[in-house]
């Protein structure tokens, strides 16, 4: 019995010096470092989330040794925000984390990097396309990057104008329009509308996040686009500022007539495969045939010179790029404060196209932030070929705008 007794415990230790041993091996084996990612879901952003998919592509999944950990927030966040917040510091519970990523960072991503920065101060917190106030967000993120929302109050009007528009109707919902940066946008929008000689419409729809839902939403937007479009005319211009409506709004308007200039957050992804019903499988992360692809089905749909877009996704590229930025950071290749870095970054995921913008300015206090960058590209008119959007100097006045809350 002792011999037996003996025996066991050799056994027992054997197989726990064993399952360090394969432990330690694993780790040693593992990514030396791991980048979290944090993005929405195929059906509220699949662009963002595609961008997290070429960074497991690249760099590997943390779970099976790789360096990133993707995770998604819940489609209806506004009412699960703490959900959202956990979610987002649990990320620091990693020993190897160092960074983390929030595209599109929605309501409560702040406070998610505010709780992070206590228990992990050396995490790098980047957030692509911020729903919170500028001030909000730089108070708590290493870096935060958004589609340019004051030049681009400007260029998508002047674009609207290259295409013909008279009239330029502006679709969005209480939520969005009290976001400074959507809101103080419509402000621009409306005061080039004025300078530019078209007509502003602003028309309210369903939000997606609330009791209707993103089905709710888009059902709305099918049933009301061919009335807006009788109402407004074919020379109509049509902007949603959220991604849900942007399918059925496409659809309606290859049917109907009116024109698009480009998404909130632009890309050939976004919208055109399903309101064209395309397959773009073979054609996944090749944008130049992704573009092609979705060109030669709107020209054979009577759209051409009606419908654009960037020719690379901001979604995809805000995703992929912070990741990539971090990992250069991480490995020594660039300086967190680099912007020219920044830019490389994001052109890793863009090659060919124009890029411009520069560091946000507060109207108010005319104080440039440090930490918050406005990006945006030339836009691509299927059809057509791109107009120079970067070239254009957008006049001071708009940059001195105040956002004002709506009442």
């Amino acid at each position: 019995m002792k011999h037996f007794r003996t025996a066991a415990l050799f056994l027992a230790v054997s197989a726990l010096l064993l399952a360090s041993c394969q432990k330690k091996a694993a780790e040693s084996t593992g990514a030396a470092y791991h980048i979290g990612v944090v993005t929405g879901t195929v059906s509220q952003s699949e662009d963002d989330l595609r961008g997290a998919e070429e960074l497991i592509r690249r760099y590997g999944a943390a779970s099976s040794g790789g360096v990133i950990q993707h995770i998604t927030y819940p489609d209806n966040f506004m009412d699960q925000q703490e959900t959202t917040i956990t979610q987002i510091t649990t990320l620091a519970d990693d020993p190897k984390m160092k960074a983390i990523i929030v595209n599109q960072g929605i309501p409560g991503t702040a406070e998610a990097f505010r709780r992070v920065r206590e228990k992990r101060p050396d995490i790098i917190l980047l957030a692509g396309e911020p729903h919170e106030d500028p001030a909000v967000i730089q108070s708590a993120a290493t870096i935060a990057v958004s589609a340019d929302f004051i030049s681009r109050g400007y260029t998508i009007i002047w674009a609207a104008k290259q295409l013909g528009a008279d009239t330029f109707v502006h679709i969005s919902f209480p939520r969005h329009m009290s976001y400074e940066s959507l809101g103080l946008r419509r402000q621009i929008f409306e005061a080039a509308c004025a300078d530019l000689g078209l007509r502003f419409v602003f028309v309210t729809a369903p939000d997606p996040t609330s009791d209707v839902g993103i089905a709710g939403a888009q059902q709305y937007i099918l049933e009301q686009t061919p009335a807006w479009i009788r109402q407004y005319g074919q020379k109509a211009a049509f902007f949603c500022t959220n991604d849900a409506h942007t399918e059925p709004l496409l659809k309606m308007l290859l049917v109907n007539g009116g024109m698009f200039v480009e998404a909130d957050l632009p890309s050939p992804l976004m919208g055109y495969p399903g309101a064209l019903g395309i397959d773009l499988t073979a054609e996944a992360g090749n944008f130049p045939a992704i573009l092609k692809k979705v060109e030669d089905a709107i020209t054979a749909q009577g759209g051409a010179g009606r419908f654009g877009t960037w020719a690379y996704s901001y979604g995809f590229t805000a995703t992929a790029g912070l990741g990539e930025f971090a990992r250069r950071v991480i490995d020594g290749e660039a300086g967190i404060n680099d912007t020219a870095a920044l830019y490389a970054a994001f052109g890793e995921f863009t090659p060919g196209a124009r890029w411009n913008g520069g560091l946000y300015v507060d109207a108010t206090t005319g104080v440039r932030a440090r930490n918050q960058l406005l990006v945006y590209m030339d836009t691509y008119v299927f059809g057509q070929g791109y107009l120079p959007t970067t070239e254009q100097t957008v006049p001071e006045k708009y940059y001195a705008i105040k956002f004002q809350q709506p009442r």
